[in-house]
């Protein structure tokens, strides 16, 4: 939604109020958490774009040959407060790296095709199941 959708849903409101106004007062409040919902996103959208230009404008600068290639995702990381600081972040991240590498890996996987059910399966299955005798 836009903010002109977010001020004419507002203005829609303001002009019912009346004898519903609890109702109105439930709708503002998921109103008013909706646009911070969209707000989060768009801030997370545009870290996330930051983070993508200086990893890409680091692969470049090695592509180059640049003594010093680290320089834009060390100045990306450092103003959000994120180089890692001591041995211990460093090995507690490289292992964070290499679950969430792993965890990609997995959700890109194809589940296999679920096997369908076998006429003979579905008459021994479920609450009226009879054991042959």
């Amino acid at each position: 939604m836009t903010r002109s959708e977010f001020d004419d849903i507002r203005a829609h409101i303001a002009a019912d109020e009346g004898d519903s106004d609890e109702l109105l007062l439930i709708a503002r409040t998921l109103l008013d958490d909706l646009e911070q919902a969209r707000l989060r996103e768009a801030t997370l959208q545009a870290r996330y774009l930051e983070l993508l230009t200086a990893a890409r404008a680091t692969m470049a600068s090695d592509a180059v040959g640049d003594p010093n290639p680290l320089t834009f995702l060390r100045h990306a990381l450092g103003r959000r407060g994120q180089m890692p600081s001591a041995d211990e972040d460093v090995m507690r991240i490289l292992s964070d790296a290499r679950t969430a590498a792993a965890l990609i890996a997995h959700l890109t996987e194809v589940p296999p095709p679920r096997p369908r059910p076998s006429a003979r399966m579905s008459r021994c299955v479920g609450p009226s199941r009879r054991l042959a005798r």
